[in-house]
């Protein structure tokens, strides 16, 4: 079940809205910990000047089409579990990344699936985009799980592309074309 009215998108457990600054307490408290850096990009620390930095530039990315970024809610308490974001790096061109985190506590309840899934939908229906692509650290395995059962298929691996925790991690892409989406369900 997917819904979008109005810049918010209704899934069957979830409503995927624009962050406020209100959300950066929240934000913080789930990015401060350290566990979200080893399976990001997310920087560490991250205090609540960093999402109140990272909130304040979401109306004017959407306006200018370079990135739509969600804040991933219950629908019945409104409570925030995490982010999902749409990311244009060429400016008009008809591919975004899709990049996502939810917080620990929240973990393996299936969020980052629901919300990847009416993102892929979002992208394709209401953005008109041609691809969608996502990459995770080699070692995170779950974050892979999400973007298989949203329907991506695994592109290929960059070997060694990040520096994190000491170590170098792979990239491993996943992504999906519309006419690919068309067929999935």
């Amino acid at each position: 079940m997917y819904q979008h009215k109005d810049g918010v998108i209704t899934t069957e457990r979830l409503i995927l809205r624009p962050f406020t600054l209100d959300d950066a307490d929240d934000v913080a408290a789930m990015c401060g910990t350290g566990v979200l850096q080893r399976t990001t990009t997310l920087p560490y620390p991250y205090t609540k000047e960093n999402a109140v930095s990272w909130i304040s530039t979401h109306e004017e990315n959407r306006r200018s089409r370079t990135s739509y970024d969600f804040a991933v809610t219950d629908k019945e308490t409104g409570k925030l579990y995490g982010a999902i974001s749409l990311y244009m790096r060429v400016r008009n061109s008809p591919t975004a990344e899709m990049g996502y985190w939810i917080g620990e506590q929240y973990w393996n309840r299936g969020y980052a699936t629901e919300a990847a899934r009416s993102m892929i939908e979002y992208a394709f229906s209401e953005l008109w985009l041609h691809r969608v692509f996502s990459r995770h650290y080699g070692s995170n395995i779950a974050s892979g799980r999400v973007m298989q059962k949203a329907g991506m298929k695994e592109e290929g691996v960059m070997r060694d592309h990040f520096f994190v925790n000491g170590r170098y991690e792979d990239s491993v892409i996943y992504g999906i074309v519309s006419m690919d989406y068309d067929t999935y369900g």
